[in-house]
């Protein structure tokens, strides 16, 4: 990285099942505003934009950064559209460092979003004749099968999903941009759920939101404000069908933690890192992810999410902010897990902040966990 980049503003819209009062347009001119206005900048102050979006079938509107340069304020500018399936939110941001790290530009917004209310993200999701028979499971269908294969694995009891669904579900009452804040939540009541996909139940699986979160990234002398500085990103992708593919704990996972960790000089995740944002769309992901980024040895991760340590109160807190399954407008989930970790570490994270968070990794992945992003942001200037 020849420039320094940091994060300098972060806005979101609150994440909700349908957001009618605002079109697309609406939509990500808000979560731009708000990181506008924490940045302490206007439109005419950014050089260039990249928005970032998932499958256009999603909402059927083919090509949307093209209509949403004016709501950005892009006319003249270039505009760059990012597309990593799940993982785009990630590479949004990336893809906009990356500009300010090569001394493109000063100042880039990056944008992500997803209206879900508009779509039918199942029927998107599903392959059609005459590519193959569909069977319109969406993605819970899809990785279902690989969820049990880490329980076989493992020997993971199966109350683990059920106690991840709860503590991120506890973590989304302390942020008020939370789509799911259920009070009074427990075990009993995800169990309560209908299995949808075995094991997953309907409590254990991210909702369907409308929303859209925007950072506004900085060149080191134009830096402003309480910076979060990144002192590593990468992306990896894995082609889905490889021969020996291992589904259940990803290569390209593996090695996209292995390069960031590099860059940021950390040995020991789990002892260097203060708090994580990571991609936990159905619950048991995360003791999956905490073994495919290090923080556990294979087939370990789970005795870490039994003994508390991803708590608020846990030596190593995971999605403070309820992560993806409180909020998940897709397009926007990665990017959303990316400003949490910088929110933290410019101390921004209001009643969900860790205390004394110095160092934090976001995490987006996407596809069939076939593409990965991550970055490291830390208060401190790399």
């Amino acid at each position: 990285m020849a420039n320094r980049c940091a994060v300098i503003g972060v806005g979101q819209t609150k994440y909700q099942t349908k957001r009618r009062d605002v079109s697309i347009a609406g939509l990500v001119r808000e979560a731009a505003l708000r990181a506008l206005e924490d940045a302490e900048l206007t439109f005419t102050d950014i050089d260039a934009i990249v928005i970032g979006k998932a499958p256009d079938l999603f909402e059927g509107v083919m090509m949307p950064e093209v209509y949403l340069a004016d709501a950005l304020g892009g006319a003249g500018k270039p505009v760059t559209r990012v597309h990593t399936a799940g993982s785009v939110g990630g590479s949004t941001a990336l893809v906009g460092a990356s500009l300010v790290q090569g001394g493109v530009h000063d100042r880039v917004l990056v944008v992500a979003f997803e209206k879900q209310s508009e779509s039918n993200a199942t029927w998107a999701l599903s392959t059609h004749l005459p590519f193959t028979a569909s069977l319109v499971v969406g993605a819970g269908g899809y990785f279902a099968p690989h969820i049990r294969e880490y329980m076989r694995r493992s020997g993971a009891p199966g109350h683990i999903g059920t106690l991840v669904a709860v503590k991120d579900r506890l973590n989304a009452l302390k942020n008020p941009y939370a789509h799911l804040r259920i009070p009074g939540i427990d075990r009993a009541m995800v169990e309560s759920t209908p299995m949808l996909w075995e094991p997953i139940r309907y409590l254990e699986t991210c909702p369907s939101s409308d929303g859209a979160c925007a950072m506004v990234l900085a060149a080191e002398h134009k830096v402003t404000g309480t910076p979060a500085w990144i002192h590593g990103g990468a992306m990896r992708s894995e082609p889905i069908f490889r021969a020996g593919r291992d589904t259940v704990n990803p290569q390209g996972g593996k090695d996209c933690a292995a390069d960031v960790y590099r860059q940021a000089g950390i040995s020991d995740p789990r002892r260097e890192i203060d708090v994580a944002e990571v991609y936990v769309p159905f619950s048991w992901y995360e003791p999956m992810w905490l073994e495919n980024l290090g923080f556990a040895g294979e087939g370990e991760g789970w005795k870490l999410t039994e003994a508390g340590a991803t708590a608020l109160s846990g030596d190593i807190p995971w999605n403070a902010s309820g992560g993806v399954l409180s909020s998940n407008p897709i397009g926007a989930s990665g990017l959303i897990r990316f400003a949490e970790a910088a929110l933290q570490v410019r101390g921004r994270a209001g009643e969900h902040q860790v205390e004394g968070a110095r160092r934090a990794l976001g995490h987006a992945y996407g596809g069939g966990a076939q593409f990965f992003a991550m970055w490291i942001v830390g208060s401190d200037r790399p």
